[in-house]
């Protein structure tokens, strides 16, 4: 099984530039992630992005899911910002035969205290195990398009029923 990492920036990939005294969206960090991970299975990445989620728009979301149509893979980790990953999410939902999970941080990975490495391992095992559709792997759950949201009072994801 070969899985496809798709990058589009967001949290997970922010640098903190002292001088400005502020986030930018940065290189993204999957390769160093899997590479410290030591994972044992066939991967590839395409760095599409290097957006903060805010900045993702309507267009952006068609490229991402019609790249993912046209791809011959079946398998799709997505690093996304937080803050429109659901609607992302829900833009890439009906495309047939493909398994898409979506992923980022809370706190950059370049930081000693991060999300990041825990929130890929879960795409990653979420990617291999569950049918086609699409999923978000965040806050130690793995949801369904469509089923969840941001929390932003208390920094994490949940599902819309809660």
């Amino acid at each position: 099984m070969e899985i496809r990492f798709i990058t589009t920036g967001g949290t997970i990939d922010k640098i903190y530039f002292d001088e400005l005294s502020r986030f930018e969206v940065g290189d993204s960090q999957i390769k160093q992630i899997l590479t410290e991970g030591l994972v044992d299975f066939d991967y590839d990445i395409v760095h599409l992005f290097q957006k903060d989620s805010l900045e993702i728009t309507s267009e952006d979301r068609q490229i991402l899911r019609d790249y993912i149509e046209k791809d011959d893979a079946r398998y799709f980790v997505v690093t996304h910002g937080t803050d429109t990953m659901p609607e992302t999410a829900e833009a890439l939902q009906g495309i047939d035969g493909k398994t898409i999970v979506m992923t980022g941080a809370l706190s950059p990975a370049r930081f000693r205290t991060t999300d990041a490495v825990f929130n890929i391992g879960m795409a990653v095992a979420a990617v291999q195990n569950a049918r086609p559709g699409v999923y978000i792997a965040m806050s130690g759950h793995i949801f369904e398009a469509g089923g969840v949201r941001k929390n932003r009072e208390q920094n994490r994801f949940e599902s819309v029923s809660h």
